[in-house]
């Protein structure tokens, strides 16, 4: 008896991996690597297609922004998210990807609530990351030692808030993580601690900083008063087939456009009142 139900289950185990090879040699399943700022909404994305499409796979991963386009360019995935123009990342030969523009995401500084401030001018955020400005009542919080957390270098969130921020210079020598999650969670762990994420990754556990007055908004980036934004892009090799151009077709649908991005934090392209091409130039205004 247990030699025919080991040799049934064998059958069974077989005819399995035959079905799952079978719809993997179909192009059934497919790979999205890359921005963590973008990783929140390409996987409830991914989890509404794969209800709606029964048998239809999307796998998400992180890993930043330089990875997913790296990975892209080189044909390992079907689908590189980045929160760059690829014309922005070093090694990218960004005339071999395809651009598919699926949201925006605006980015903003996070403090551990314990700093006492609550709005700060360009130019001592500016110092803080640039180790000029060290403790919190240098620009009138606590007399707290401040404590800088900077994302990966290969990040499209650090790529873009050096770039508005800090005016492209690189910030000083600070701890360094890969994950948009992780940031958040040692921000608000950590007393005197800032660092910056995207607006979906902003929770109770942490306190955001006005730049200037002006309050990190939805309604502020699409007029560009919030100018530390970014497009988020799903980058292809090529025009994308199948299941990835189906998949990217989802993702600009009513159901993806209408309904997940604002849940999750993020805007829908169309919402946005001014446009940037990849030098940061406003155009069609």
């Amino acid at each position: 008896m247990k030699t025919k139900l080991f040799i049934l289950f064998s059958f069974v185990s077989v005819l399995m991996l035959s079905g799952c090879a079978s719809w993997i040699d179909r192009g059934e399943s497919i790979t999205a690597v890359g921005s963590s700022a973008l990783q929140p909404l390409v996987e409830t994305a991914s989890e509404a297609y794969q209800s709606k499409y029964p048998g239809k796979f999307v796998n998400v991963q992180g890993g930043g922004s330089g990875t997913g386009l790296s990975q892209v360019q080189t044909g390992a995935v079907e689908i590189g998210n980045s929160d760059l123009f690829a014309e922005e990342k070093s090694g990218i030969n960004a005339d071999k990807l395809v651009d598919h523009k699926v949201a925006v995401a605006g980015i903003t500084p996070i403090v551990n609530k314990g700093v006492g401030v609550t709005d700060i001018s360009l130019e001592n955020l500016r110092k803080i990351f640039l180790g000029e400005i060290t403790n919190w009542s240098e620009v009138g919080g606590k007399d707290i030692k401040i404590v800088i957390l900077n994302r990966a270098s290969g990040s499209g969130t650090r790529a873009t808030f050096e770039k508005w921020v800090l005016d492209g210079k690189t910030a000083i020598r600070a701890q360094e993580q890969d994950s948009s999650g992780m940031v958040r969670s040692i921000v608000s762990d950590t007393p005197g601690a800032i660092s910056y994420t995207a607006f979906s990754y902003v929770s109770k556990d942490v306190a955001t900083l006005k730049i200037d007055g002006v309050e990190p908004t939805d309604e502020n980036v699409t007029t560009n008063d919030w100018k530390v934004w970014s497009y988020e892009h799903m980058y292809t090799l090529g025009e994308p087939k199948e299941l990835t151009k189906d998949f990217l077709a989802f993702m600009l649908s009513d159901q993806v456009q209408g309904e997940i991005i604002e849940q999750l934090g993020y805007i829908p392209v169309s919402n946005m009142k001014v446009e940037r091409d990849w030098e940061g130039n406003l155009i069609n205004q």
